[in-house]
């Protein structure tokens, strides 16, 4: 099995580097700016508070923010479905793809994860962005970092993590935008070549957060979101002063251009006139922080929580767990609702008699549960894994709304019907 999982790490950067040489063919011919966002979580937000801005004069790598990703969104190809049958028709079209099509924006937009070893570093040598914007770091995918944490390139996984996002800043041309207040962002770029700027949540006057809304104030100016963003997106709406600036452009407060992709704080009606907050697309402590302050804050009556495990930890997971059930508790939710194996090992023991909280291993169950208890008088904050999608689809008061939940593409349809969610 080893052996297996260290000749899929190598040909993952032989594929990566043979789509990249073609995607560089077209890129050459296209010449744009490139803005490039990264971090462990809040990078889509960024990506689309930018989209709000400058508009049509960039194309936005949505949906793409691997290696393998950016090669086909520059190439305009749709990307891997899980088919050996796709894969040879990616293959076989890149060279014709690399000489026939580029794009014409002035300006790209680019979301570069830190998933596995050494891909952002892959990504930041090739693209060597003019700017960079880095917006957070935490413990995404540690279950990938394991591996160089036990070969002594680091003493942990931590170390690793930063020292990956790092090599972004590194390969930046002119500008750096840093979350200030986090020392191991500070310490990662102070011998970067370009410009870094610091931002600080201290430039934050008030901030009021409801089911469907959001308004943060500043000094001289306020925005205001249409949807129940966390008070942690100050970093990046202060990045996207900065980057502005930069670019000598206006800044439009209003946000009415803004859209939040699906399962990312988004507000949704469900039956029995409950208020859904879904944000499931994903779950690490760094966004379970985040939504639940932002749940805590959020004026609003019977606050009750759906919690999924954090996945992709590895042999931190006990660690991270006991972490969430403490944030859990600060909460003072009027009711909690957990999902899968992990909550019920690592939280469920540390919470059962200090708040009113259930566990239940299936979504099936949690649903069943649900539609039996909720009045009609709560707010619901989905966030974690375990397909909670599903669990909200089944409780939409709209079922056109299924249209607004994440994973709604076939392959992910299939994998929870082999769950029995249809």
């Amino acid at each position: 099995m080893k052996l297996v999982a260290k000749f899929k790490k190598k040909f993952y950067f032989v594929a990566a580097a043979y789509f990249k040489f073609w995607a560089n063919i077209s890129l050459k011919k296209w010449r744009p700016r490139i803005i490039m966002i990264t971090g462990s979580a809040g990078k889509t937000t960024m990506l689309n508070l930018i989209e709000s801005q400058i508009g049509t004069m960039a194309h936005y790598s949505h949906n793409a923010n691997s290696a393998f990703g950016i090669a086909f969104d520059i190439l305009g190809m749709h990307g891997i479905t899980g088919s050996k049958l796709h894969w040879l028709s990616l293959i076989s079209s890149a060279p014709g793809r690399a000489f026939s099509y580029h794009r014409r924006q002035k300006f790209y937009v680019v979301e570069c994860d830190g998933e596995r070893p050494h891909e952002a570093e892959f990504i930041a040598k090739w693209l060597r962005p003019e700017v960079s914007i880095w917006v957070s770091l935490g413990r995404s995918h540690a279950v990938f970092y394991e591996g160089v944490v036990a070969s002594g390139e680091f003493e942990t996984i931590d170390e690793a993590i930063a020292h990956e996002f790092a090599t972004i800043p590194s390969h930046t041309q002119k500008l750096v935008l840093i979350d200030g207040d986090n020392e191991e962002m500070v310490a990662s770029t102070k011998i970067v070549d370009a410009q870094v700027e610091r931002v600080s949540k201290t430039e934050l006057k008030s901030y009021e957060v409801y089911p469907d809304r959001a308004i943060f104030s500043f000094a001289k100016h306020s925005f205001e979101f249409h949807e129940p963003m966390p008070r942690d997106v100050t970093v990046q709406l202060l990045m996207l002063e900065h980057l502005m600036d930069y670019l000598e452009l206006p800044v439009n407060y209003t946000l009415d251009d803004f859209r939040m992709p699906p399962a990312r704080s988004n507000f949704l009606r469900g039956k029995k006139g409950i208020k859904i907050i879904d944000s499931s697309y994903n779950a690490h402590i760094i966004s379970m922080t985040t939504m639940l302050e932002t749940f805590k804050m959020m004026k609003t009556p019977h606050k009750w929580l759906v919690i999924g495990d954090i996945i992709d930890q590895g042999k931190l997971e006990g660690e991270e767990h006991e972490k969430l059930a403490r944030l859990l508790l600060d909460v003072d939710a009027e009711k909690i609702v957990m999902v899968g194996r992990r909550t019920n090992k690592y939280c469920f023991p540390l919470m059962k008699g200090k708040c009113d909280v259930v566990s239940f291993l299936k979504p099936q169950e949690a649903l069943a549960y649900l539609e039996a208890e909720l009045s009609g008088e709560e707010t619901v904050l989905f966030k974690g894994s375990q397909y909670l999608e599903w669990i909200i689809e089944k409780l939409l008061a709209d079922p056109a709304d299924v249209d607004k939940l994440a994973r709604q593409d076939a392959a992910h349809k299939r994998r929870r019907a082999s769950w029995g969610l249809k």
